[in-house]
């Protein structure tokens, strides 16, 4: 099924779903129009397929502190399967990556973590992000505002 296999109602319930994670099957089905048993039909159909893939609680960075959020370019020395492979599992194992992504241009990975401050980064960049296997070399930016930041998509 593909996304635009899906009525409007399914896009409905995907948009309140994002919006609000927690809600309760009656308060979804009344505000997508719904009985309650046809709202946790689609919904079960939904994550059945993999249009819904988990939920989580959204945590305040710097209460935890985790304050500083920083990207992070990442250049490899070779671009072998192996380098890959081994790059991909040492980034899943380090728990200030938040994401990583591997891109087309004029370097091989965008990592973004969050650390506590500077200090904490200057020990995860020494630490971590040089370790890592086939780094040849790493372009840091430090974010100084965040403009937007959210999970929901447009559905």
């Amino acid at each position: 099924m593909s996304f635009a296999a899906l009525d409007d109602i399914d896009r409905r319930l995907l948009r309140v779903l994002q919006a609000d994670g927690r809600i309760t099957n009656q308060d979804l089905a009344q505000r997508c129009g719904l009985s309650p048993a046809a709202c946790h039909e689609r919904f079960r159909r939904l994550r059945e397929r993999g249009y819904i893939t988990g939920f989580a609680a959204l945590l305040d960075p710097a209460m935890i502190d985790r304050a500083l959020l920083i990207f992070v370019e990442i250049q490899l020395d070779r671009t072998t399967a192996e380098t890959f492979d081994q790059f991909a599992a040492a980034v899943r194992k380090a728990p200030e990556i938040l994401e990583c992504h591997m891109v087309a241009g004029g370097f091989d990975y965008l990592i973004k973590a969050r650390v506590e401050d500077m200090a904490a980064y200057r020990a995860f960049l020494g630490g971590t992000l040089v370790d890592l296997p086939g780094v040849r070399e790493t372009r840091t930016y430090a974010v100084l505002e965040e403009v937007k930041n959210t999970v929901v998509m447009g559905v």
